[in-house]
């Protein structure tokens, strides 16, 4: 097995320390850096949950400020990208509170209507987020 260090070849570093760990062999650990990843799986799911939820809110957007182009496609994306949210926080239940933090939401809004102002061209969005997220989650919900 490579001996590869974390700076050069992270995926052999991984499996290097997974088999020290499966092995018992605890002082060759590089824990600081298992520390480093591990703390990195849990913003990876902040950010793929942050991503998700401006890619929603921007089509709530859209759609409430260009109802004249409502399409089904925005509807599917509605949709999927509340699944996909819903879904997330179920598997990792620690994201709800996230969810439910305003500065959170605040960073989030700001993303989605950046977005929506990229993609419409109108610069009528609100500054601060006016939906409850229980709302935007609800399955049945629409601006």
């Amino acid at each position: 097995m490579s001996l590869a260090s974390y700076e050069t070849d992270v995926i052999a570093w991984a499996n290097r320390q997974a088999a020290l760990l499966r092995a018992g062999r605890f002082s060759e650990l590089d824990i600081a850096n298992i520390a480093e990843e591990i703390e990195d799986v849990g913003k990876s799911e902040e950010r793929e949950l942050a991503s998700r939820m401006a890619v929603l809110l921007m089509h709530l957007l859209k759609w409430q400020y260009q109802s004249e182009r409502q399409s089904r496609s925005w509807l599917r994306t509605i949709k999927e990208q509340r699944k996909r949210v819903i879904l997330r926080v179920k598997r990792t239940p620690s994201l709800q509170s996230i969810i439910e933090d305003s500065d959170w939401v605040a960073e989030v809004w700001a993303d989605a209507v950046a977005k929506a102002v990229e993609e419409t061209g109108l610069d009528v969005f609100p500054d601060e987020c006016r939906w409850k997220m229980e709302d935007v989650l609800r399955e049945d919900w629409l601006p």
